[in-house]
């Protein structure tokens, strides 16, 4: 809650013109706290009070560049709001100098479009933003090279935004990762002509791969070989796998597999037929998945169904019952019925109803149409 006290701090406020009474902000400075940094983010309408909760130290470091930071944020076309925003999640932001800030801004438009879109980054990543200047190289080699790699700019300010450690290594701690995903796409009879635009994809859903040692990479396929998977099931689960290297490892999916295998009563074959449909099975505890198998026998879906769209158990129990209820609603037996309408994202679903819904108001004959008469 704002207080409006009489004390030195307020006598500004008392000679304001420029907003009405009830919008000019006063705040007290707690004792220790840098009085020109609380100013100006009052002066700028941020939440004091939620950053004194949560990152109260900042307000007590000196020298701060609360003013410059707004500046730099305005003049790439950031509004009030979205700079109070952005100094209230991110107070840290008033610490970095105005050359520091420079600096940033230039690395950051190589790989940027235009300023709106970084305004738009820093609005929802502002500590991959304000960053130590102590990063500025290993940021700089790791664009560079990303871009020798004619990856796509979109693509490497999605990395920086949202996995800004990786840049802040030595680039050749990346290079290695990079060597030894394109050297198992090669070894995998993956088509170099689509080398770029799988590594792209797979860097985009996992860009924390740089931070797990290139052995898990060998020893999560060599598992998967031993299993029976083939060459070409092999490149398709290190696609489709956005943790392949990150999440997983050789103990926790042999757990998943034996506990699906014998829930499921499948073989060998059958399971790693299961598998390629639904990569993500591999991700799931046992806890998770029996909880999933639990829900969805308990609606009166079959295993057999469950075989033919695993994929249903990407779903949690909630969805799956509430989807079902919706589908009970439109006269569709999902006992008898295939599984697909329940599947995939919300969007989905709700475009299986919307068909349900056609066919049900769709006339069973043309009321329109001539009645053919006797010759």
């Amino acid at each position: 809650m704002l207080r409006f006290v009489s004390t030195s701090l307020c006598l500004r406020c008392q000679h304001a013109t420029a907003l009405p009474l009830n919008l000019r902000r006063c705040v007290t400075v707690s004792s220790g706290e840098n009085q020109q940094t609380v100013e100006a983010l009052s002066e700028l309408y941020v939440d004091i009070q939620k950053v004194r909760k949560l990152k109260g130290w900042v307000l007590y470091q000196s020298p701060t560049y609360t003013k410059e930071v707004a500046s730099l944020l305005k003049d790439m076309g950031a509004s009030g709001p979205i700079i109070a925003h952005i100094l209230a999640i991110h107070p840290e932001a008033v610490l970095c100098s105005p050359e520091q800030m420079q600096t940033q801004r230039e690395l950051w438009m190589s790989v940027c479009p235009n300023q709106n879109e970084l305004v738009s980054i820093i609005e929802k990543f502002p500590a991959s933003f304000f960053t130590s200047s102590s990063h500025h190289d290993n940021q700089r080699n790791n664009i560079v090279y990303l871009q020798s790699l004619n990856l796509n700019k979109r693509v490497i300010s999605k990395l920086m935004a949202s996995a800004p450690q990786s840049f802040s290594r030595p680039v050749e701690q990346n290079r290695v990762m990079v060597c030894s995903l394109q050297r198992a796409y090669k070894e995998l009879g993956g088509d170099e002509d689509n080398m770029k635009i799988w590594l792209q994809k797979l860097l985009t859903q996992n860009p924390f791969v740089f931070f797990k040692p290139t052995e898990v990479l060998r020893q999560n396929l060599a598992f998967l070989r031993e299993r029976g998977f083939s060459t070409a099931e092999l490149l398709h689960l290190l696609s489709k796998l956005k943790g392949f290297v990150t999440e997983l490892n050789p103990d926790s999916m042999h757990r998943t597999l034996t506990f699906s295998q014998e829930t499921i009563g499948c073989s060998e074959e059958e399971l790693r037929e299961i598998i390629l449909k639904c990569p993500a099975l591999l991700y799931y505890p046992h806890g998770t998945l029996s909880d999933r198998f639990k829900g969805l026998l308990s609606t009166g879906i079959s295993m057999p169904q469950i075989m033919e769209t695993p994929t249903v158990l990407e779903l949690t129990p909630q969805i799956v019952s509430y989807r079902i209820q919706r589908l009970k609603a439109h006269g569709y037996d999902i006992k008898t019925g295939s599984l697909d309408a329940i599947n995939g994202t919300k969007k989905d679903f709700e475009m299986s109803l919307g068909k349900l819904q056609l066919r049900r108001e769709r006339p069973l004959f043309n009321p329109v149409a001539p009645l053919k008469g006797d010759d």
